[in-house]
């Protein structure tokens, strides 16, 4: 990647945000810090999906931005591809910039915060078996160099008004490889921003169970600290047809045994194989037990703490994942954990569906919380 291009690109993305639909002065001066309570991933939109061109434009516009405001939330989490910003040569890709900008811009409106989030790389998808990421030198500086890029073209947005997310998810087979490029990607932006908050999450597909192996670089207060939460995984993805549980077709229940024993009896052995190792009961302590090791990290770096992600699949019982909501927010709430669902816009977990139509029960749940 050539230095001079994603300079001159920096500038002609601040002054294009300098002279075409500027944000009022006044709008986002009385962020102060960087804080969450709740919000909503925008996914589906520049990163996990082909759309383009007007399609991609017209799936997430000002109206939604308005619309999530209205409801009550107070922050958007943008997941972005490293294919969709950038050319397979690094350099960036206009539109697309375009459309985060505005995305950004929009949020200053309704005195929202975001975080933008690198979700996935060429070099690194969390499900991927191959991830050159973390064997290929050329693929490590590649990262930092997107994150140059971002944040030479995201820098005059109010440090408390925006945040960056190292990257979704990582997934290494050592966890050091991961604290590793932790520590380089945090002394990439802090070069240029020394204040700007930065999301960090564990090894692992920001797993609960992992996050004592991360190390968090020190004495940096602009640290926040993230993880996601998808358990009991036979509830939170009933039936996902890109998970190894897609084929099972008997009960699931929250709260309680997640399938009784009277239940897995009657299942065929095709079926009880799905289920045999997760045959668990789950309540609202469970899960909040299951936390224990974020929350305790955060209290010991004194750090705030997230919740990036979190759901479960439509496809589940109603019922059930409702009161799994519930007891998600109940949880979120009374530990002072910042939150932001998985996800806003879809068929499989979103708060309103493709076309736009409100899940209400869930709506009223993730968006009238305290």
């Amino acid at each position: 990647m050539k230095v001079a291009y994603y300079l001159l690109f920096a500038i002609l993305i601040a002054c294009q945000n300098a002279t075409t639909d500027e944000p009022d002065e006044s709008v986002g001066s009385n962020y102060g810090e960087f804080t969450l309570h709740k919000g909503t991933n925008i996914s589906h939109w520049l990163s996990q999906s082909s759309r383009r061109g007007t399609e991609r434009q017209a799936f997430f516009t000002q109206d939604d931005v308005e619309y999530l405001a209205g409801l009550g939330f107070d922050h958007l989490r943008i997941p972005i591809d490293e294919e969709q910003m950038f050319d397979e040569a690094g350099n960036p890709e206009p539109e697309a910039f375009e459309l985060l900008t505005n995305a950004l811009d929009w949020c200053q409106k309704e005195n929202l915060r975001a975080i933008v989030d690198l979700h996935i790389l060429r070099s690194h998808h969390f499900n991927e078996d191959e991830k050159p990421l973390w064997t290929e030198p050329a693929a490590q500086e590649k990262f930092m160099d997107l994150w140059r890029v971002l944040s030479d073209s995201l820098n005059f947005y109010p440090t408390g008004m925006l945040a960056y997310e190292l990257m979704n998810e990582p997934v290494a087979d050592d966890p050091e490889n991961w604290n590793q490029l932790v520590a380089r990607a945090v002394r990439v932006i802090r070069e240029q921003e020394p204040d700007r908050v930065i999301v960090i999450g564990s090894n692992r597909w920001q797993s609960v169970d992992t996050f004592d192996e991360l190390k968090v670089p020190e004495n940096d207060p602009n640290i926040l600290l993230s993880f996601h939460f998808y358990k009991p995984f036979l509830l939170t993805h009933y039936q996902a047809s890109w998970t190894n549980i897609a084929n099972y077709e008997g009960p699931v229940h929250y709260p309680g045994p997640i399938v009784t024993e009277a239940e897995f009896d009657t299942l065929p052995n095709t079926q009880k194989a799905y289920v045999e190792e997760r045959m668990h009961t789950y309540h609202r302590d469970t899960l909040e037990k299951m936390m224990a090791k974020p929350m305790r990290v955060a209290q010991e770096l004194n750090l705030p703490l997230y919740c990036g992600e979190w759901g479960v699949i439509t496809s589940a019982p109603q019922e059930d994942r409702l009161r799994w909501y519930q007891d998600m927010i109940d949880i979120f709430e009374e530990n002072g954990i910042a939150y932001a669902n998985w996800d806003y816009k879809s068929g499989n977990f979103g708060l309103v569906t493709n076309e736009g139509e409100p899940n209400e029960d869930l709506v009223e749940i993730v968006a009238s919380s305290p």
